[in-house]
């Protein structure tokens, strides 16, 4: 072989390299923009990753907290039931100590209420029968018409005093 040929292999072989560096560094230009792509991804789903774990931590957090408000509430409506328990207890005891003196009350109150309501309306029919003798009569002396004052002051006055009564018997 001559310097020629072998500088005519030598230019092929050559060429041959260089193509095929230029494929391998095509090919590794590939890889790295891929590399890179998934790099991106890789850090967009470590970041998205890392908000999860905090959202998740929130809401253990909010979580612990509402279970302590829920215990809280519960104790204290449990205390809220003892107490009205209590108090009914005490109120039922008072109730049942009272039972017979309250109903013998109770039956004296509703006859003096009934017995006022009667004496209301025996003076309400007293004094319609007084205004109609009154229009009857059609006396103008001044003495008389005091008089139908004064009966009829002491009339409210009954019956003011009728209604405190009755009021007193209520408590």
């Amino acid at each position: 072989m001559t310097n020629a040929e072998t500088i005519a292999k030598l230019n092929q072989a050559l060429e041959k390299l260089i193509v095929a560096y230029e494929d391998l560094q095509n090919s590794y230009d590939q890889l790295q923009e891929q590399h890179d792509k998934l790099e991106t991804d890789n850090e967009q789903l470590n970041s998205e990753n890392t908000k999860l774990k905090d959202k998740i931590s929130a809401l253990e957090a909010e979580k612990r907290n509402l279970e302590d408000n829920v215990n809280t509430l519960q104790d204290s409506t449990q205390k809220d039931s003892n107490n009205i328990n209590s108090m009914l207890s005490k109120i039922e005891g008072l109730l049942s100590k009272k039972a017979h003196p309250e109903k013998h009350n109770y039956d004296e109150t509703s006859k003096v209420r009934e017995t006022m309501q009667e004496v209301i309306v025996d003076k309400k029919k007293e004094s319609s029968s007084e205004e109609e003798d009154k229009n009857k009569k059609d006396t103008s002396s001044f003495s008389s018409t005091s008089n139908n004052n004064e009966s009829s002051s002491s009339e409210k006055i009954d019956l003011n005093r009728m209604a405190s009564l009755l009021n007193g018997f209520n408590n």
